[in-house]
């Protein structure tokens, strides 16, 4: 067992005792009557957290994560928590998981693996036990960190903020608690933990930090830690202003779609520095070549710039943000005769016998039965499809109707075909084919209509 040895500040014996109660009960207050599950590693900031918790007479149990990196140790951190609980007289929970083999097969990090592990497994345990909240020991010093390794490899206001005290159902309660205030607190009331071996390793940039930079900071003004949680406080002053701004435009840029959002051009070249704005609306999507994302505003139609998850394309008056579009070009589905309604994953055809023509919605067409071959078909477009508009004399490439009535490309993407052999019935929801019209009274009429 290492207790470490911590540069310590005077305080009285029961300062934290006292602090994490009041902080409790100004900042965290439904706390008190919550049931909670607290993240416990066996390290001493969750062995404290818990400690105070069980003070503060919070309703708790504990989840504890053997992520099996450190054989034995890894083992005896568990053995440790499981004691840990039965002195403290509360309900643990213990998972066991092969880190190393999930992080191959999803082709990330040992550290990112077991972070997904983990908070996956709490939001589990969350929901099949009814927790209201989850209790993480994040403290004041892995707020420094977190900022320092943002800075280091670059990163947004935002990236600068900090680590938040609340964050849906994760609750910091540390958060306003220096590692030395925490150190003290253990020893001064005797209380044990275990040491993570890997915590020395300079092999991680946290460690790298905490190790042997901010020493150096802190040796150069001894208040270094203090001093960033002030210039904190105006980092998040600042975000809440840009936040607050970007509220306001957000109506008049900004409107959703079928596919996803677009972004009026015209008022995005007219304000200050709408590079930051575009940066503040598609931060969370992903992208990361902004001076591409600005360039979009001055450059042709179909110009496009692409996250790992979405795109950005330059239409004519907006600039549409879809997710990247699956592979359908090859999807075909069928509609046999006698189905009256045929459900597919983009929506309801219903094929029914009608005397008369009556309304003529756009998703609803007409059509002569003796014309249409079954099985029908339905399928997205392709370049070089044509049809005989409805309406109009003689064909027409799909294309140009397209381009005709100014269909954005997620448009053109998401429209679908109903076809009898290999001739186009209807543009769905756009135009139907002159060549499935009625045009003799003797017909049997058949009206199609779709629905999402």
């Amino acid at each position: 067992m290492k207790f470490g040895i911590w540069n310590l500040k005077l305080v009285s014996l029961n300062y934290m005792e006292k602090a994490f109660k009041n902080l409790i009960k100004s900042e965290f207050p439904y706390l008190c009557n919550a049931k909670l599950l607290l993240a416990i590693s066996g390290g001493i900031d969750s062995v404290v957290l818990a400690h105070l918790c069980k003070k503060a007479k919070l309703e708790f149990s504990m989840a504890h994560c053997n992520f099996n990196l450190r054989g034995d140790e890894s083992d005896a951190d568990e053995n440790f928590v499981v004691d840990l609980a039965d002195a403290l007289d509360v309900e643990v929970f213990t998972e066991s998981f092969d880190t190393k083999s999930y992080a191959a097969d999803a082709g990330i990090s040992i550290q990112m693996a077991a972070r997904e592990l983990r908070y996956n497994w709490f939001d589990d345990l969350s929901s099949a036990l009814s927790y209201d909240y989850i209790l993480t020991a994040h403290h004041a010093n892995d707020d420094l960190e977190t900022f320092l390794i943002n800075l280091i490899r670059g990163t947004g206001l935002e990236g600068l903020t900090g680590i938040k005290p609340e964050n849906n159902k994760i609750i910091r309660p540390l958060l306003k608690f220096s590692r030395k205030e925490i150190g003290a607190y253990a020893l001064q009331n005797s209380i044990k933990w275990r040491e993570d071996s890997s915590n020395i390793s300079s092999k991680y940039l946290r460690n790298k930090i905490r190790h042997q930079i901010i020493p150096v900071m802190e040796e150069i003004n001894p208040q270094f830690l203090e001093g960033f949680s002030k210039t904190q406080l105006h980092l998040n002053e600042s975000f809440d202003l840009v936040e607050d701004y970007i509220g306001l435009l957000y109506p008049e840029i900004v409107s959703k779609t079928n596919y996803g959002y677009q972004f009026k051009i015209e008022v995005l070249k007219k304000i200050p520095n709408p590079k930051a704005v575009l940066y503040q609306l598609l931060k969370s999507f992903g992208f990361t070549e902004w001076d591409d994302v600005n360039h979009l505003l001055e450059a042709q139609p179909g110009k496009m710039v692409f996250s790992e998850t979405h795109r950005l394309i330059k239409d004519r008056e907006f600039l549409i943000l879809t997710e990247k579009p699956a592979n359908t070009e090859n999807e075909v589905y069928s509609i046999f005769e006698g189905e009256e309604i045929e459900m597919l994953p983009m929506g309801t055809f219903s094929f029914n016998e009608v005397e008369k023509i009556t309304d003529t919605p756009l998703n609803c067409i007409y059509v002569a039965r003796e014309s249409l071959k079954y099985p029908l078909t339905l399928r997205k477009w392709k370049e070089g499809d044509v049809f005989y508009p409805f309406g109009m004399k003689g064909k027409k490439k799909l294309s140009d109707f397209f381009m005709d009535k100014k269909l954005s490309l997620p448009e053109k993407e998401n429209t679908w075909l109903l076809c009898s052999e290999d001739k186009i019935v209807w543009v769905v929801n756009h135009r139907a084919d002159a060549r499935f019209a009625i045009t003799d009274p003797s017909q049997k009429i058949i009206k199609i209509t779709y629905s999402l």
